[in-house]
């Protein structure tokens, strides 16, 4: 296995663990999290594996029956390699693992607010934030094909 295929991209652990607000619920630490792992779902972007564990909560998540925080928390905010298939985690790689990500979050929702963990959970938030992600993906498709 490459280092790649071995990438932990994210865990809400170290960000409730780290500088994260007191006022705060600890649910917010998985927002930005849920975001994007919602994106992948509905991109078919992830693996075998996640969608033997997860079947049930990708349909509800597809029906906007359950929230990107909850779907970050039913994995414990974990975001890693073998959650996605082979273009989602070159994806994830560079997008998510080199920073990208977290650039286009802090200006698509954080803007004047606190912090990343201020954002809402909620399903606009989610919808510019997926905007914003599909036209990286299709920058990064004509990037890669060279």
């Amino acid at each position: 296995m490459s280092e790649k295929q071995k990438t932990i991209y994210d865990n809400a652990k170290s960000h409730f663990l780290g500088n994260f607000p007191d006022n705060l619920p600890i649910e917010q630490a998985y927002v930005h999290i849920g975001m994007y792992l919602g994106w992948i779902i509905e991109n078919e972007l992830y693996s075998e594996y996640f969608e033997d564990e997860a079947e049930i909560q990708i349909f509800r998540f597809k029906r906007r029956e359950i929230s990107c925080t909850i779907l970050s928390e039913v994995w414990d905010g974990y975001l890693g390699h073998e959650l996605f298939n082979k273009q989602g985690n070159m994806f994830t790689y560079y997008y998510y693992g080199g920073g990208l990500y977290k650039s286009d979050y802090d200006q698509t929702l954080v803007q004047e607010l606190p912090s990343i963990y201020h954002v809402d959970d909620s399903w606009s938030n989610y919808e510019k934030m997926a905007d914003r992600i599909n036209m990286r993906f299709e920058d990064w498709k004509k990037l890669i094909q060279g």
